[in-house]
């Protein structure tokens, strides 16, 4: 299946991205974004045309926060914009429910998220390159079409990256433990720099610069991804306090002389067994990986 024309609505960074990487494949890419000057940024950039598309494209992107991904399919289908969609949200679950009994056909959609992303936002810090080798989710529903099927993953390998098929409550579950809680572990952490003693920032190293680097994404954005998902990002939160819990309680003991070896026996383990647990967790990310992309690296097309 060869996708020729593409919309893409909504002309952020992933949309922009998505855009681009298209329309170096030599794909008619059509654009849309309430918010005008974004379209017009994205065209400069080349990614695209700011206007509709003369008759129905091969396939949609919607590039919108995740409450927004059914009801904006149900208005574009109605439209008749496109023969497939798809979509970049970093959720899946509630919009799919929202599809199955909303959507004039939902049989043209399957749900997709690219594993990629940047702390700045908007169409000026779109590449083309940003998907190369990263990891993009199918979630395709019981109705969804082998054409539409068929369409995303050409989409997937004319960006460059590499497609997995979920469900899409197990994508939900996963991403609230790699994304959604640490983006809000980020901002948590972020939040005390502006109530601590004015010389913080001053001696600010390296790592607290990458621990607190993805909360300065889009609040607004963020706050609609964390709802979308919020039952699943709270039970990974609630684990989360408890460790906290029991960690605080340890330091309280180590700080206090008086306390007696065997408490203070303990507590050290209690601390020593955290930081041991989170060198193991690590370790799970340090397995083989495909190469970072870096700017101004071309991908190659997929099968045209």
């Amino acid at each position: 299946m060869t996708i020729r024309t593409l919309a893409v609505v909504g002309t952020g960074l992933i949309g922009t991205s998505v855009a681009l990487a298209a329309r170096l494949c030599g794909v008619t890419v059509y654009l849309s974004d309430r918010d005008e000057s974004a379209v017009r940024a994205a065209a400069v950039l080349g990614a695209g045309r700011a206007e509709p598309p003369p008759a129905p494209v091969d396939l949609a992107v919607l590039a919108v926060p995740p409450s927004q991904i059914a009801p904006v399919l149900a208005e574009l289908q109605e439209k008749r914009l496109a023969l497939s969609y798809t979509d970049v949200a970093s959720v899946k679950a509630h919009a799919e429910r929202e599809i199955l009994d909303t959507a004039p056909d939902p049989s043209r959609y399957i749900g997709g998220h690219p594993l990629a992303g940047r702390e700045r936002s908007g169409p000026l810090a779109a590449r083309a390159e940003l998907f190369r080798d990263r990891a993009w989710v199918l979630t395709p529903t019981r109705l969804t079409s082998r054409a539409a099927f068929g369409r995303a993953l050409d989409l997937i390998a004319l960006c460059g990256a590499v497609p997995r098929v979920m469900r899409a409550r197990a994508h939900d579950d996963a991403v609230a433990l790699t994304s959604h809680a640490p983006h809000l572990v980020a901002s948590l952490m972020a939040a005390r720099l502006g109530e601590g003693p004015p010389e913080a920032a001053h001696l600010a190293g390296q790592g607290l610069r990458d621990t607190t680097r993805i909360a300065r994404g889009d609040s607004r954005l963020w706050s609609d991804i964390v709802e979308s998902n919020a039952a699943a990002v709270a039970d990974i939160l609630t684990r989360l306090q408890e460790d906290l819990s029991s960690i605080v309680a340890a330091l309280y003991d180590l700080a206090d002389p008086g306390r007696g070896r065997e408490l203070t026996g303990k507590s050290r383990h209690t601390l020593v067994d955290l930081l041991d647990r989170g060198v193991a967790g690590v370790g799970e990310l340090d397995g083989p990986r495909p190469d970072t992309p870096h700017p101004g690296q071309r991908i190659p097309c997929g099968p045209r």
